[in-house]
């Protein structure tokens, strides 16, 4: 940051009168308006908008009716040309916006050029007279000053004006202002062709690291690159998870998917099915721990009709559905003991009878299941049948967290903020310090949590781009870094968070703040004593709820479970607090 005292001694600007009546800029404005420049250009924001900040600036500092900033490429080319605070940007047309003549006697030369009367000077065509509005009795004066970097002209600055006898002495002061400008705009534009060719030469490095890493060994045959919708990433754990995709899907071998919650599992469950030569069949999902034992072995075996009340037809089960396809058994290690008996006879012999007949279905289904639980540890308590842990872990695969693909992050936050975008009709982008936050996050949660993150804080952000400040973990209000640090036990005890809308924000009238409603029934008794709890007298029921389902990955039964409810009764109490089911 440039200070006021170099500028001082830098500047050495004077604050007589002109003769002809106009006066001068004092040195305090001269000085307070190039201090604002210096300021702008050492932002954040984008090149472009910089340079219309320093339009809209100059026109306090000088006398001028229109100005233009226009910076060159390597080539030589006009890059970025910024006139009226206008950003004209990239345009094959930007000789018609600029007076040629006279930018490209700038260029040759290397010096600053004063035209009194654009009407009668050499360097300006009829069309640039024409464009300046310099036509008939129209007296318009002209000053371009060089933008040079490292000694060579880069871009540049120009003003026009109306001129009035007598002005010679105005004109040679601005000069000298606009040459002070200069000298920073070629201070600017020097770091962004610094910062272009280092991004780009890291780009370029990045790309050719990441391509010898996809590559084979040179014994192996050369394999094609797994692409999968919905998956996201270049990272070596990602592109590893990728290769074993393509291997297994050339198989009919159950697969039981491994890793924490929200980690994917469910799309690659749907990569392998669609990588596999069943890909143009069926791919039906199912939730395990959605549902009870009676409605489970229903939704996977289907019913006959009058099987129970209600069944007013048959019905064709998940397993049926998926013949000659794939079934997602997502949350397997949830089931009952007594149901892992029936389905291990299924995954066996591929044959079940409907619930309520006596007619043996035979399927010809390849199974892929999913868990977050550690069943080798509830095969030891007894909780998790032995057989059918080896019936489905025939070919286990290990979804890595979000924490061993880091590399990841940018890529999915920018798409989950692409899609935030389009739903709601903004133009949001990540600050660099956003993505700072964003990749020294733990994210426990994985990439669900990742895409919560994303989606709150866009909602919340007040500017056209996400920055560090906009993010609750900056402020200690991120409830899910504390749910994951504490423990929902932990969790309960401790006090609420002070949150806190941002000043633009406003706060609806107390009137319109409609009251807490009373503590449901259903949700105070917590289970018998000893049993986990999520919930404490000092968090409102519906926070309580809230913390449940996040814990639980918005797995209700999971959730029903934590709180020492049924299903049917955390049912209610999400439809009563008008809380929305989060689908993933």
């Amino acid at each position: 940051m440039l200070d006021s005292v170099s500028l001082r001694e830098k500047l050495n600007l004077t604050s007589d009168a002109d003769p002809s009546g106009f006066i001068v800029p004092s040195q305090e404005k001269s000085l307070s308006t190039i201090l604002e420049i210096a300021h702008t250009l050492t932002g954040l924001s984008r090149l472009e908008a910089k340079l219309e900040s320093v339009i809209e600036r100059l026109q306090s500092l000088v006398q001028m009716r229109r100005g233009i900033v226009c910076l060159f490429g390597h080539d030589g080319v006009p890059q970025i040309i910024v006139g009226g605070g206008r950003n004209e940007g990239r345009d094959s047309r930007c000789g018609v916006r600029l007076p040629q003549g006279a930018i490209d006697q700038i260029v040759a030369s290397g010096q600053p050029l004063i035209v009194e009367n654009v009407a009668l000077h050499s360097a300006f065509s009829s069309s640039d007279v024409e464009m300046l509005d310099a036509a008939g009795n129209t007296r318009v004066a002209f000053i371009g000053v060089p933008i040079d970097v490292d000694e060579k002209v880069a871009g540049t600055l120009s003003i026009d004006r109306i001129a009035d006898n007598g002005m010679r002495a105005q004109l040679d002061d601005d000069l000298h202002l606009l040459t002070k400008v200069a000298s920073l705009l070629g201070r600017t534009a020097k770091l962004h062709y610094i910062f272009e060719r280092d991004r780009g030469r890291l780009m370029d490095e990045e790309f050719r690291l990441q391509k010898q890493l996809s590559e084979p060994k040179p014994h192996g045959r050369e394999r094609k690159k797994v692409q999968v919708d919905g998956i996201i990433g270049d990272s070596p754990a990602l592109r590893g998870l990728l290769d074993k995709i393509e291997v297994i899907a050339k198989s009919n071998s159950t697969v039981l998917l491994r890793g924490e919650s929200g980690t994917g599992k469910e799309l690659v469950a749907k990569a392998i099915h669609e990588h596999s030569a069943r890909g143009k069949r069926s791919f039906v999902k199912l939730n395990c721990a959605a549902l009870t034992e009676t409605v489970l072995e229903s939704e996977l075996f289907g019913h006959e009709k009058g099987a129970f009340t209600g069944a007013f037809n048959m019905r064709k089960g998940r397993f049926e559905l998926a013949d000659k396809g794939t079934l997602f058994l997502d949350e397997i290690g949830e089931i009952s003991a007594s149901f892992q008996a029936k389905l291990l006879r299924v995954l066996q012999e591929q044959e079940f009878e409907r619930v309520g007949g006596n007619q043996t279905v035979k399927v010809d289904v390849r199974v892929i299941a999913a868990t977050n639980r550690n069943l080798e540890e509830a095969v030891a308590r007894k909780e998790f049948r032995a057989d059918l842990y080896y019936r489905i872990s025939v070919v286990p695969l290990l979804l890595p967290p979000l924490r061993e693909r880091r590399t990841d992050i940018p890529l999915l936050a920018a798409r989950f903020l692409k899609n935030f975008n389009n739903e709601n009709g903004r133009a949001l982008v990540f600050d660099s310090s956003a993505i700072d936050v964003l990749m020294s996050c733990e994210f426990p949660g994985n990439v669900r949590e990742l895409e919560n993150c994303v989606q709150r804080t866009a909602t919340l952000a007040q500017g056209s781009s996400i920055v560090r400040h906009d993010f609750a973990c900056c402020h200690g209000q991120c409830l899910s870094a504390k749910l994951w640090r504490c423990g929902p036990e932990e969790m309960a005890r401790q006090p609420s968070p002070n949150f806190s809308l941002p000043a633009r924000l406003s706060m609806p009238p107390p009137e319109a703040i409609t009251a807490v409603q009373p503590v449901s029934s259903e949700l105070t008794p917590l289970g018998p004593p000893g049993r986990p709890a999520v919930g404490a007298a000092k968090l409102a029921d519906r926070e309580r709820v809230i913390a449940a389902m996040e814990r639980s990955g918005w797995v209700q039964a999971k959730a029903a479970r934590l709180l020492g409810l049924t299903p049917r009764q955390i049912g209610y109490a999400l439809r009563r607090h008008g809380i929305e089911i989060k689908r993933f």
